[in-house]
């Protein structure tokens, strides 16, 4: 089984709930994409910094679950820190990639770049995950 295949045999229900589809996956980057729509945003018609902020958490999650030991229980997010840069419109959508700043024993440290198909960064997000 893949990596991708792995990801996408245990979906998470936020995630699902969302929109967010995993199209990559490999030890040091994991890349997912989702829709914006209408529930999704301020009423501004844009995105809400919760959905950035949910998206990049499942996204850098998954990194985590790729990248744990064997021996592990799971993950968990102890802390998130986001940069809103920009906004993405309903109707747009916007790809999440996570690379690894820190694979450590303890604690993995993912940072996520959420972006429009236009290239136009919407925000970075620096997390990190306990090994349980």
């Amino acid at each position: 089984m893949s990596l991708l295949e792995k990801l996408q045999s245990r979906p998470m229900p936020l995630a699902v709930l969302m929109g967010v589809t995993f199209t990559h996956a490999e030890p040091g980057k994991v890349v997912a994409t989702m829709l914006v729509r209408e529930d999704l945003c301020t009423l501004g018609h844009t995105i809400h910094g919760g959905a950035v902020m949910a998206f990049a958490d499942s996204v850098g999650a998954a990194a985590t679950v790729i990248n744990l030991p064997a021996d592990a229980k799971g993950t968990t997010t102890i802390e998130s820190k986001t940069n809103f840069v920009g906004g993405a419109k309903a109707g747009a959508t916007v790809t999440a990639t996570a690379t690894p700043v820190h694979l450590g024993r303890r604690t993995q440290v993912w940072q996520t770049r959420l972006e429009t198909a236009e290239g136009k960064l919407v925000a970075v997000v620096t997390q990190t995950q306990l090994i349980l």
